[in-house]
């Protein structure tokens, strides 16, 4: 079964990988109850570090602002560049997000998303499933990254920087909440530099945002206005088990998850 372990009572300082655990967990009842017939569930672990055949360099792309891009816009760009990940466990199912970095399929996701994995699966913006392995993961940084088998057709996702980024900013969520594949959740940046704490481990410089994030979200994108990927979801704060989205969530932001996946990439 999938572990829903809920937080307690929301502060400053909440525990990460309880949040974490809301973020990610989307059990085949919620999805059904949400959707009517989309399954849900949640993940498992791999700690893998199967390196590529080739080496791969992954690095935050400086782009122009070119001016704001209107939502429909940023989310015609952003879509086919953001997958569900399927992860089979020794308990069940489970179900995050993930971002498209090369063309031949690697993926960034979360490291929560992937933990404990038997098996794991993506499912591509154009429908498609494929298996997909485990090339490696940070569980201090909490990424992961996924290469996707037997693809060279993808879209990999254009990645901003987290450097600039001012409160207010606009965002915009993509992922799978609750089974729901290819949704978008619009915010803004509520605060930066947010720590999130558990006894011994932490999450810190984190960006937070008001943009619905719900279970099933981790590792899927935050981007900009110019539709560039800014950060990578990887949490929420609830007031209780059955409170849902209270718009406050949390990202990694790019600059970090870049440079982490390009040493995991190999």
């Amino acid at each position: 079964m999938t572990d829903l372990m809920a937080p307690p009572q929301f502060t400053p300082q909440q525990p990460a990988s309880q949040w974490r655990r809301r973020v990610m967990a989307a059990t085949v009842a919620a999805a059904l109850a949400v959707t009517g017939g989309v399954g849900g569930g949640l993940l498992a672990t791999q700690v893998a570090s199967a390196a590529p055949a080739s080496t791969t360099t992954v690095s935050t792309t400086q782009v122009a602002n070119s001016g704001t891009l209107t939502a429909a816009q940023i989310v015609s760009e952003v879509q086919p560049s953001v997958v569900t990940v399927l992860v089979s466990t020794s308990s069940g199912s489970a179900e995050g997000s993930g971002v498209v970095l090369t063309a031949d399929g690697l993926i960034l996701t979360n490291n929560h998303v992937v933990e404990g994995a038997r098996s794991v699966r993506v499912t591509l913006a154009d429908g498609r499933t494929v298996a997909a392995t485990v090339v490696g993961t940070d569980p201090t940084a909490d990424l992961a990254v996924l290469r996707a088998e037997g693809v060279s057709d993808l879209t990999p996702a254009q990645l901003g920087t987290s450097a600039n980024l001012r409160v207010g900013d606009s965002v915009l969520a993509f992922g799978s909440p609750l089974g729901l594949e290819g949704t978008v959740t619009a915010g803004i940046v509520s605060a930066v530099g947010r720590t999130i704490e558990d006894s011994g481990s932490s999450l810190g410089n984190l960006i937070q945002t008001d943009a619905p994030i719900n279970p099933g979200n981790s590792g899927g994108a935050l981007v900009d206005s110019t539709g560039r990927v800014i950060g990578i979801n990887v949490a929420i704060a609830t007031t209780g088990e059955d409170s849902g989205n209270i718009g406050v969530g949390f990202a990694i932001p790019i600059d970090t998850a870049a440079a982490v996946a390009a040493r995991l990439a190999g």
